[in-house]
């Protein structure tokens, strides 16, 4: 059958069945609703579970989060899959087939490109490698324990509608597809797809580049400038590292020494060949980017996180209190899964007594507490990936030092759903860098036309190619690490674990009763030549990755500072005086600076900070750019009165991005325009948003006598999600630094009447003009009726089925998955990171996904949210059930301690042997 009445068949099913739904009247509807509740998990009485040694209790409370109660670690993560499978099996096994590049085997051929750049990177042979090769024992035997969880539910849920909605969705369109068995190396793939989406300044390394073929390296520094140290600060004073052991520079008290051994590397300033890289070769990359699925959210700089911690000398509860809210990708299911896995007796046979947030498809708690400590994770930014321009010589052979080097060469079958097999071939360098350039059994020319520099090689026929050089395709042993955490007593253990946190790098926040700390850890690079921040030449070793990592011992830490509290929100984590080069691309401080001024202001005067308090910050709106933007806005002599009323609406702003607020909504409006007229007219193509047409002014032909340059109107061509410029807390810093320069060439605009303007009152006239323009077509001309949320909204989206155009979903499958939308307050570089892109417009793409604050002298006054809900069922009571409360800023209370567990428990499942 074609393709097209497959998909035909498929949205007519859904119509049908959402006219069951809805009407929910009479035997039809009956049996419709019947028929989604199918694979509802069950939650009361017994369900036999084979392999276990004892019974294993899990109790739900109303909003469906499991805590389970086991007297072996084996019979905990054994029970922990089974109830994973209850409520998201569905989005395990398409997430499983996301990081073994096997989505086209579920959903045909419109995935193909996305398998073959995942396969090209060999997400699934690296964690077979971490599986086979250096994950401990233990951590091998919980992995497979899961895995048996899994598979025993598996048997009693084989595919179709008894599974999943979405499974009998997808039987429509490939009937023959059935589930496999899970394997451990399922659960270790995972952490790939959170490396890839956490994983640095990749995107920023290739804009540099994009952006050399019309700006000089001056102008493109202006539009990534130094660090604020200064005025933002960092996450801990730089300490000294003697050797290879970091020294605190603030009192910390030391603890641990360690692992790991490395070399110094130093840092240089990128080379003209890598900054000449061109549109042909970088655009052919970006489009591979943009193509893989965002399971966590956007990869990069613009997206981050919270988190904090104070000691308790500070606090109202005299024990320290500890917030953490990751900024990522909205939908559904959430990425989160909140659980509690606990031993009735603790044993060397079980070690667990933890709760926290998990990803569905992995055992342990990622983040959260146990009885002894807690902690919180937030994107350390670290430079772990590098692009290779490599002079491709052959089918198998490039270029280094002069001398042929012979690829690595695999091949990759790509089996396809109602279609022909494909096949690749990966070709990898001898640093074990894979060509992204080039997945696919063709010779690839993506690197045609780049230019040769002053001592690259001649390109030849073949181009170059390019090379991928990242932390996450070298085995290590971050499931190590997860588990370590769970069971860690107290700071040593807290530090042992975190030297086995290779990928994603992360902050590490910790507190226990008497303590707080952090430490950063994770594999980063330590580079021979070159920084890192464009694409470096691939036919010279000295651009290579030295042997060693930076040493953990090396790495910053901090015990107890002097002030009494830490801060990690994605800021620079120590100055450049910091022996090892740890990365360029922070993030600028904003939301760093906007919490550590609050918690100063708190304990001014010997004040104390309470759970309240902590809450109260993690929904702080504040836009601190407007503070300056605005004065300087209202200070622009308007004559249109059409347009005054709209700046009038500035005068009394508290700079608050609420999602009643009409205030906001102009200056979002307004700051959307300024970047448009100063930068977005100004970039290539490539980096604007798809289909966002702009006037930009065509240079002249130099090869043209007759030639001049024009004023024309010209479309993006990058996905709307990554487009430049976002908005993001780089683009706070870069106009707080124009904004100095008044005769600035950045002010330099095209008007709407397809004039060349100067100066920044006048761009400032010209923004406040086509924002009120703007909002009066997306809203109404009465400004009366503005909102913020009118414009900023979220949509939660089921993330499994894709597109509505690329997958078996049609709308009307979205229609009965997503919810919302929602109005939010908040704003990118707000503490309370409800981010949009302003180079693509106002939708929300990234969240705070979920919220905690941890009292450690009350674990059970604890409090937790999470965006949508535990189930991953749609329709079920749990799938969405906590987002409004999350809306409103609201926590649940997090019980803990069995008796608090019992008191909250409405469903009661024991698992027994069977």
């Amino acid at each position: 059958m074609p393709r097209s009445k497959k998909f035909r068949r498929a949205r007519l099913i859904v119509i049908v069945l959402v006219v069951l739904l809805v009407a929910g009247a009479g035997y039809g509807g009956y049996r419709g609703v019947a028929a989604v509740r199918a694979s509802f998990p069950e939650v009361d009485g017994s369900v036999k579970l084979a392999g276990l040694s004892a019974p294993v209790d899990v109790k739900r409370d109303a909003n469906g989060i499991p805590q389970l109660y086991a007297d072996t670690s084996e019979d905990l993560f054994r029970a922990q899959g089974y109830v994973q499978a209850q409520d998201r099996f569905w989005e395990m096994d398409v997430r499983r087939h996301i990081t073994a590049g096997r989505l086209s085997e579920m959903f045909g051929d419109s995935q193909v490109e996305t398998d073959s750049m995942i396969r090209t990177m060999g997400w699934r042979q690296v964690a077979q490698k971490e599986f086979d090769t250096v994950l401990s024992a233990d951590t091998k035997k919980n992995l497979q324990a899961y895995a048996d969880g899994v598979n025993a539910w598996l048997a009693e849920h084989p595919g179709g509608s008894s599974a999943s909605l979405e499974y009998g969705l997808l039987g429509v369109v490939n009937g023959g597809y059935k589930p496999e068995q899970w394997s451990p190396v399922d659960s270790v793939s995972w952490l790939k797809a959170m490396a890839w989406d956490l994983s640095g300044n990749l995107q920023e390394e290739i804009d540099r580049s994009l952006l050399a073929q019309d700006f000089s390296r001056e102008k493109i520094d202006e539009l990534y400038p130094d660090y604020p140290y200064a005025r933002n600060g960092t996450i801990v004073k730089t300490g000294t590292v003697n050797g290879t052991a970091y020294k605190p520079a603030d009192g910390s008290t030391p603890a641990g020494n360690g692992t790991g051994t490395g070399t110094t590397g130093g840092t240089g300033t990128g080379t003209a060949q890598g900054a000449a890289a061109t549109k042909a070769l970088l655009k052919d990359v970006t489009d591979r980017i943009d193509a893989l699925p965002e399971l966590l959210g956007r990869n990069g700089q613009g997206i981050g996180s919270n988190s904090w911690v104070v000691a308790g000398s500070h606090t109202t509860t005299g024990k320290p209190l500890l917030a953490n809210d990751p900024h990522l990708g909205p939908g559904l299911p959430s990425v989160w899964y909140q659980m509690g896995l606990h031993c009735r007796t603790a044993s060397p046979a079980c070690q667990y007594d933890v709760s926290g947030f998990t990803f569905a498809g992995m055992p342990g708690v990622i983040i959260g507490h146990n009885k002894d400590i807690a902690w919180g994770l937030t994107n350390l930014g670290a430079d772990v990936t590098d692009l290779f321009l490599e002079k491709v010589t052959g089918p198998d052979t490039y270029l280094v030092d002069g001398k042929e080097e012979k690829f690595e060469l695999r091949k990759e079958t790509i089996k396809v759903a109602g279609g022909e097999d494909r096949t690749i071939t990966v070709r990898t360098t001898k640093t074990g860098a894979p060509l992204i350039s080039d997945p696919s059994t063709e010779q690839q020319n993506v690197g045609k036309y780049a230019p040769n520099g002053d001592s690259a090689p001649d390109r030849g026929t073949g181009g170059y190619g390019v090379a991928l050089q990242w932390t996450a395709l070298i085995p290590g042993k971050t499931m190590d690490a997860i588990f370590s955490l769970d069971r860690a007593k107290g700071w040593d253990d807290f530090q042992k674990a975190a030297a086995d946190f290779a990928v994603p790098a992360q902050n590490l926040i910790y507190a226990d009763a008497k303590n707080i700390g952090y430490q950063a850890p994770g594999y980063i690079p330590v580079r021979g030549k070159g920084d890192g921040r464009y694409p470096a030449p691939g036919w010279d070793s000295a651009y290579q990755w030295k042997k060693d990592p930076v040493p953990f011992s090396a790495l910053p830490w901090s015990l107890n500072p002097a002030s009494g509290y830490i801060v990690t929100a994605n800021q620079a984590v120590v100055e450049p005086s910091y022996k090892y080069g740890l990365t360029s691309d922070w993030e600028y401080g904003t939301r760093a600076k906007e919490i550590t001024d609050q918690i100063e202001a708190k304990l001014k005067n010997n004040g104390k900070i309470s759970p309240d308090d902590m809450q109260d910050m993690q929904l702080d709106n504040t836009s601190i750019l407007a503070k300056t933007l605005v004065p300087m806005l209202l200070k622009v002599e308007i004559d249109d009165p059409y347009v005054r009323e709209a700046q009038d609406l500035l005068k009394d702003w508290n700079y608050h991005q609420d999602a009643d607020s009409a205030a906001a909504a102009y200056y979002n409006g307004v700051w959307r325009q300024l970047l448009t007229l100063a930068f977005g007219q100004k970039f290539p193509a490539d980096l604007r948003a798809k289909d966002n047409c702009l006037l930009v002014r065509e240079q002249a032909d130099p090869t043209k006598p007759d030639s001049k340059s024009k004023i024309v109107t010209e479309c993006g061509t990058r996905d709307p999600g990554r487009a430049q410029p976002d908005g993001g807390d780089r683009w706070n810093e870069v106009v707080r630094q124009q904004l100095e320069k008044p005769d600035s060439g950045w002010w330099t605009y095209i008007d709407s009447q397809h004039k060349e303007q100067k100066g920044l009152d006048n761009l400032l006239r010209e923004a406040m003009t086509n924002a009120r323009q703007e909002l009066t077509s997306l809203l109404t001309k009465d400004i009366t009726t503005w909102s913020w949320g009118r414009l900023h909204k979220l949509e939660l989206r089921e993330r499994t089925l894709g597109s509505d155009d690329s997958s078996i979903a049609s709308g009307a499958v979205h229609k009965l998955l997503n919810r919302g939308p929602y109005r939010l307050s908040g704003g990118s570089a707000a503490v309370d990171a409800a981010g949009w892109n302003a180079a693509a417009g106002y939708q929300v793409d990234w969240i705070p996904s979920m919220r905690m604050v941890i009292d450690l002298n009350d674990l059970d006054a604890s409090r937790w949210i999470n965006v949508g809900g535990a189930s991953g069922h749609a329709f079920h009571e749990n799938y969405n059930d906590q987002t409004d409360l999350w809306l409103k800023g609201k926590l649940l209370t997090w019980s803990y301690s069995p008796d608090a567990v019992e008191k909250a428990t409405k469903h009661k499942l024991t698992l027994t042997n069977g």
